[in-house]
């Protein structure tokens, strides 16, 4: 089971918002590079980040640190990014940089044929988003809701040859309600791919939880504002899910 910290960029901080929203933001570090530099010190074998001004700008706004993780740490963990992904010329560019995944959200839903070609051109490092409400996917920072049902999707992205799916429960997103394993459960079960769940991550229970469901095809979680808040122990929460899945 992947412990996957988060790092969201905003204005070159790492913040932490609260179900997407830009004007609930809590800064936790000023310094993204050496926040990448503790979670990967704490054992951590995956970064999560997240270009939170380019998700809503539709265009990379946070480069600069995000390249400055890659520098630190690229060489010894996996790191994917999400966040204003829209063209391929982007996604060379970071995988260039030493970035291992990107994740595509909005653009999967509101241009599929992006993401074929993405799949196409980028095979084996192309993760999509998929961020839901009551089982609706939502897309532009959240601030949509779609008709689209998860399960729909996920099944139709993983016939493009994404790589796994990041599903994320935006009603819990950084509120510590716990995560919805059920849904998350539900869509693993629903595919062959592995899918990593996201979304309101409050505590030690809930990666006990995340491991009883492991062979179902949950691959990992990420940790967000828990870890940052104190509500996880992010050292002692990895070593407990090598125990579980050991």
């Amino acid at each position: 089971m992947l412990l996957i910290p988060a790092i969201d960029l905003k204005d070159g901080h790492c913040v932490r918002l609260k179900q997407g929203d830009m004007d609930q933001s809590t800064t936790f570090g000023e310094d993204p590079v050496q926040m990448a530099r503790k979670w990967v010190d704490a054992g951590a074998r995956r970064l999560h980040l997240v270009d939170l001004n380019g998700a809503f700008a539709g265009s990379p706004k946070n480069e600069l640190a995000i390249r400055g993780i890659l520098k630190e740490v690229g060489g010894e963990v996996d790191v994917q990014l999400g966040g204003g992904i829209r063209d391929l010329d982007t996604i060379e560019r970071y995988l260039d940089a030493g970035l291992r995944y990107v994740i595509i959200g909005t653009a999967a839903v509101k241009n599929p044929g992006f993401l074929q070609d993405a799949c196409t051109a980028f095979g084996g490092h192309i993760i999509v988003g998929l961020d839901a409400k009551d089982g609706k996917v939502a897309t532009d920072g959240w601030s949509k809701l779609t008709r689209h049902e998860v399960v729909d999707l996920g099944r139709k992205f993983q016939d493009y040859g994404v790589e796994s799916i990041i599903y994320t429960d935006i009603g819990r997103d950084g509120m510590l309600t716990g995560i919805n394993i059920d849904a998350t459960v539900r869509l693993a079960q629903a595919l062959t791919i592995p899918v990593i769940a996201s979304g309101g991550l409050k505590g030690l229970s809930d990666i006990e939880q995340l491991c009883a469901v492991e062979d179902e095809g949950v691959e990992g979680v990420i940790c967000g504002r828990a870890i940052y808040s104190g509500d996880l122990d992010f050292e002692a929460a990895q070593r407990r899910a090598d125990e579980l899945n050991g």
